[in-house]
Parts: structure tokens; sequence; C-alpha cells
């Protein structure tokens, strides 16, 4: 078989994607916010033109599987209701935004993110790749910084903020008004010295590259921030954290959590409950802090997606039980690594035949350490001795 097919882009409402189950309806709630009307009208939908599944992204969009192709205009007019789509198809690939989900009234995240969005959807906004993104993460504490983002909105000093470039040490100061224009601007400069060529590309690449930011933005050191692990399941000054199987849930449990208050969707495939303080009781949501799938991520695979050499989420599930605490383990059913691209401790890649390869310290595209291993005889032992292997 040959090798799988990077397209480059992402699926969104308007422009599905198909997959081996079906289309695949991306939704970008805005803000990162589903009112409770609006998760309960997604569900309904989901159970109408798809499969019932729905699934959270690593950029905290909402993802209903299983759509077929006579549907979809139907499901198109259900989430234009709800106030989940863009006008156009260009306006949905460029508002590919990420807010923190920490925010709490006036600390100017929903704002900025609004303000953003609109104009990123006006006539004349940057035709940035369909990856290109944008990060809101000024609410006190950063909590982005290992979000894949080519734009990031930081705190800067005193009440200001900071427009920084993915990949450079500093930014532009602004206030809050001047965010979106800012960030335009410099998503501009982005395609205008070869960011994009082909339509492709990103910016921390094109600046380890050489290229030479305005000065707008070599004026204001950055404050220097390591990526921290992702938050775990629990009670958050904002509401509760919950965590889903392999951030994916049925319509029955989104049904379900939109009766108890807003949701905050989130880049790590986890549900904020807001104002909720106590734990939800409901089938395929993680509470459990230390609860062995949070150690482990896992693509769709086969049979739901055509290019899945593997299952990935049976041989995930089954060696999670296993893997030692803190052993971070990615299973990806091909080398794409759509569900973590970035590098885990242990990453296992579906190939041709049905076979794994084993990459240490690695992502999905990098030389692995062990190749033709068989998913059946995989042991969560064996990952750990390959761990301490030097």
């Amino acid at each position: 078989m040959s090798a799988p097919v990077v397209k480059g882009w992402c699926p969104g409402a308007l422009r599905p994607m198909m997959s081996g189950d079906g289309l695949v309806v991306r939704v970008r709630p805005r803000g990162g916010r589903l009112l409770p009307e609006q998760a309960a009208g997604l569900a309904a939908l989901a159970r109408r033109y798809g499969n019932g599944l729905i699934d959270l992204s690593a950029r905290a969009n909402v993802q209903l599987r299983g759509v077929s192709a006579l549907g979809h205009r139907p499901l198109i007019e259900g989430l234009a209701a709800l106030g989940l789509i863009d006008e156009t198809t260009e306006a949905e690939s460029r508002r590919n935004i990420v807010a923190t989900p920490f925010w709490s009234e006036g600390d100017r995240v929903q704002e900025i993110a609004a303000s953003l969005a609109a104009a990123l959807g006006a006539e004349g906004a940057p035709d940035t790749p369909g990856k290109f993104g944008y990060a809101v993460d000024c609410a006190g504490e950063p909590v982005l910084t290992a979000v894949s983002a080519d734009i990031r909105v930081e705190s800067g000093p005193g009440d200001s903020l900071l427009v920084r470039p993915d990949g450079a040490a500093t930014g532009a100061m602004v206030s809050a008004d001047q965010v979106a224009e800012i960030a335009l601007e410099l998503a501009r400069w982005f395609l205008s010295t070869g960011g994009a060529p082909q339509g492709r590309g990103r910016m921390a690449p094109h600046i380890a590259r050489g290229a030479i930011l305005p000065e707008a933005f070599t004026e204001v050191p950055g404050v220097p921030r390591a990526a921290k692990p992702s938050p775990a399941p629990g009670r958050v000054a904002q509401g509760w954290m919950v965590a889903l199987e392999f951030g994916q849930m049925t319509a029955e449990t989104l049904s379900y959590l939109a009766e108890i208050g807003p949701l905050r969707t989130t880049p790590w495939r986890m549900l904020l409950i807001e104002g909720a303080l106590e734990a939800p009781g409901c089938a395929g949501v993680i509470t459990d802090p230390w609860h062995p799938l949070l150690n482990v991520t896992a693509c769709t695979g086969a049979p739901a997606c055509p290019q899945g050499q593997i299952a990935t989420r049976t041989l995930a599930q089954r060696l999670s039980v296993a893997l030692p605490p803190g052993l971070g383990l990615h299973v990806s059913g091909c080398s794409k690594g759509c569900a973590h691209p970035a590098p885990a401790p242990l990453t296992l890649v579906g190939r041709p035949g049905g076979t794994v390869d084993l990459i240490r310290d690695g992502s999905s595209s990098d030389e692995p350490a062990l190749t033709g291993l068989h998913p059946e005889t995989l042991t969560a032992e064996l990952l750990s001795e390959a761990e301490d292997a030097p």
C-alpha cells in the first residue's frame, strides 16, 4: 500500500472530509464554548444525520462522524440554526482559534477571540494555509504553550498583551482592541515572505529558516514558558473538567452533559463543564485523574479511517492498563500521526499488513527502534523495556 495521503487541511462543517465511516464534519465552537442549547442541538444532529459518535479534536473543535452525503445539507441547516457555522468555506478555514478554557468574565479572552474571529471572517482577510492557527492564551498562567498555533496572544507587561509569532522569543505589545489587527498584519507578513509555498507552511519553521520579523514584533521579549503537561480531570475554578475515552463521546453523553451547564471545549480532548460542583456520573466520561487511558493517545484507526493499518484503540486500551504510571503512549494507525503530531515517549505506528513499528521519544514519522511487531503479541512489559533501552 502507498504512503498515507497528507491533505494539508482539516475538515470543517462546510468542507467535510470523507473517512471510513462516512463524512467527518468538524464544528468550531466560537470562543471554544457551547451553550446548553447548542450542545443539546449538536447531540440531536449527530444522532439524526451521523452515527452518533462525536470526537473532540486537538484544536478544541467538535467532530460529528458517520454523516452521509445526503445528510450533509440538512445537517448544515441545523448547525446554522444553532449559530455554529461560518458564512463561507474560506472564513471557516481561516477561523482556527484556540482559546484557553480557563477564562473568567472580564479577562478579555472571549472578547479577543470574538474580534479575531470577526476579522478572519471579513473580506480581504489573509488566505493562510488550512492548518495555520491562533492561540488566545492571556488568562493568567499560560496553558497553551504546547498546543499547535502560529500566532499567539499572551499576557504582556502590566495590563498589555503580546502578539507573538510561534517560534519567536519576542512579540508586539498591544492593547485588547488592537489584537485582531496586529495578528492579521503578522499573518500577511508570513504569506508575503514565502511562509506558505504551495499553500502549506507554519510560522515556527518559517522563522527557523531565517525569515526576518517586522520590527514591531522584535521589541518586547516574551516570558519564557515551558510546555506543561495536559490538565487532569477534576475541579477547577471555572467548574469541572472531564476527559473522554480517546476524546470521543456518544450523542447521549453530550446530551447528558448539556443539562449540567455550558461546555468549554479544550485542546486536550476534554470538556470543562461551567459551574459544575461535582463530577458527572456518565458512561464514557473519565473523572479519575489517574485513569490509565489518560496516558494513551490513539487516532480513529481501522476500519473507520481508510488510511489506518491497525485497530488502534483496541490495542491502546489493552496496553494502557499495564503501562507504568506516567509512561505516555501514542498509537497511530499510519505515519501521519493525526491524533498526536508531537513526540511521545513511545509511539506505535501501523504498517501495511497489520504490523506495527515502535518509535522511542519521537513522532509517528521518525525512525523506528523496532519494526514488524504484531499487535496481538505486544505487551506493556515489552514497551517498558524498549523505553529503558539505551
